[in-house]
């Protein structure tokens, strides 16, 4: 049995990520971005421990949140699954960033910084994001009129950068990075291709196969099986600036070791 945290769990891919874990017998933490989302995750998920709250559109609220999973645990795997698409995401926070970014990508940067290192950590990206903009020149938006679509595509580059960045860092843990597919979530429509069970069963697997096709770190995969990605992501010059960047607008500096 595992011990599992899934952001972003009250609906979509969380959601059904975290009712196949608690089917499986695990251990299993929800994440709702208010008190209201979060106990309408344990409302839809019986059996789950607990849920807690944190917005991760506000960087403060999600070093809360840190704190409050690290309350706790220790946990086995991480899912980093919360994430937002869509023109009004593109609206800046009280931190001055991009909801989208704030979102997508700074806020698994300070919880993967900050919560107690499981074994396993699991980052939900996207096909998209080989559309990405891997210069990193201007990841706040500030000199770009923000589109959500290249904004997404962004984010989710920035999950696969940072997964590939730890599985370099921290070799004693299990990092990997996820393209779900186009699924029926609120966010990709009732008419997507993939069912949301399907688009949650490699993130299940990662979290907590004992297969040895789940035992590894640094790959991307789609639907249980290594995916091609942008090349960018892989390039340690690219992940420096990355950690850099993410560590400068957030103020959590990337633990040593």
């Amino acid at each position: 049995m595992s011990r599992v945290f899934i952001t972003g769990s009250a609906d979509g891919l969380g959601l059904m990520e975290a009712r196949m874990l608690v089917s499986q017998g695990h251990e299993v933490v929800l994440h709702g971005r208010s008190r209201q989302r979060a106990n309408e995750a344990l409302t839809r998920v019986p059996g789950a421990m607990t849920a807690v709250t944190g917005d991760h559109a506000s960087i403060p609220e999600t070093k809360i949140l840190a704190d409050r999973v690290n309350g706790l645990g220790p946990f086995d795997a991480v899912i980093h699954n919360a994430g937002v698409y869509g023109d009004a995401h593109c609206i800046r926070t009280a931190d001055g960033l991009p909801q989208i970014i704030a979102v997508n990508s700074l806020a698994p940067y300070i919880l993967t910084c900050l919560i107690r290192r499981p074994k396993r950590l699991v980052y939900t990206s996207s096909g998209l994001h080989r559309g990405g903009d891997a210069s990193l020149k201007d990841i706040e938006w500030k000199s770009r009129r923000c589109s959500a679509s290249s904004a997404y595509a962004d984010s989710k580059l920035h999950n696969v950068i940072l997964a590939f960045a730890l599985a370099r860092k921290w070799p004693d843990v299990l990092f990997n990075a996820v393209d779900p597919g186009w699924a029926a979530t609120k966010m990709g429509g009732p008419g997507a291709p993939i069912s949301i069970e399907e688009g949650s069963r490699t993130q299940v697997w990662l979290a907590v196969s004992q297969e040895k096709e789940a035992l590894v770190s640094g790959s991307y995969f789609s639907h249980q099986r290594s995916g091609s990605f942008h090349p960018a992501a892989a390039d340690p010059a690219v992940q420096k600036r990355y950690l850099s960047e993410c560590a400068r607008l957030t103020r959590v500096a990337f633990p040593a070791s």
